[in-house]
């Protein structure tokens, strides 16, 4: 096989926080000169491509414009293209409410009067959060979370609450289950990173830290997956998972390994 596309996590698998893996730069250099085309994706959902691009840059790596999406760009476009002109109730950041904000949706500081509730990470959750929750769900009401990361890790590696966690307070509360959660390994952000890659899922490549959102995505979809070590998925974690990564590497430094393994 060789890969003509390659989906790269950025938190755990290319930095931590505003710190460079070793070797991660070179690695994305060594990439592209496979003539692989290249789409970032994280699952955090307060930034959007642009911004991911302009972090890359400035960390010495080889970034360009269109090639980074997040849970939070694909959040925006699955809010313009399907829930435009209706109200939504946002339980999240700031960050992710100016991304909303560029949608047909309409934010609404009213859950007794939302059709979508979104839910999403924000360090500021409280408990009236839950409770405007249970004002905001109805029947009628769609439940929506940006990503299903319960974690990510902190800029020294250690993990923190993410929106997971968030996602999952709410439903239990309201004690129903989001009818989608966007990120990864959706299959609406598995259409976001092909449609920037212009490849076909058999051709393309992904890398990552998280066994249930990167490589359970890749698996899924019959992608070339690439478990990374530096993140939050350990030893422990994939004796017991039941999703199986078709690499395991230390580090995104060591890709040249797998890509002449795949030209062999």
């Amino acid at each position: 096989m060789t890969a003509a596309g390659a989906i790269i996590d950025l938190d755990g698998t290319v930095y931590h926080g505003d710190t460079l893996v070793p070797g991660a730069a070179s690695a994305i250099d060594v990439v592209r000169e496979r003539g692989l085309e290249l789409c970032f994706f994280s699952n955090n959902p307060i930034h959007d491509g642009g911004e991911y691009v302009d972090r890359l840059r400035g960390m010495g790596v080889d970034a360009r414009e269109g090639e980074a999406c997040s849970s939070g760009v694909v959040t925006r476009e699955y809010l313009d293209g399907t829930h435009g002109g209706e109200d939504v109730f946002l339980i999240g950041s700031d960050q992710l409410r100016r991304l909303v904000e560029r949608t047909g949706a309409q934010l609404t500081e009213d859950p007794a009067e939302t059709d979508v509730l979104l839910a999403s990470w924000t360090d500021g959750f409280h408990y009236r959060d839950m409770v405007d929750a249970l004002r905001a769900i109805g029947d009628d009401t769609v439940f929506l979370g940006t990503d299903p990361d319960r974690t990510f890790p902190n800029e020294d590696g250690d993990p923190v609450p993410g929106s997971g966690a968030i996602i999952n307070a709410v439903s239990g509360v309201i004690e129903r289950d989001p009818d989608r959660i966007l990120g990864k390994p959706s299959e609406i952000a598995v259409q976001a990173a092909l449609e920037r890659l212009g490849c076909a899922p058999a051709d393309c490549l992904v890398v990552g830290d998280r066994l249930e959102t990167d490589i359970a995505m890749g698996e899924r979809n019959g992608m070339t997956t690439v478990l990374v070590r530096t993140g939050v998925s350990n030893e422990r974690a994939l004796e017991r998972s039941a999703v199986t990564p078709d690499y395991v590497i230390d580090s995104l430094a060591d890709i040249e390994q797998v890509l002449a393994s795949l030209d062999a």
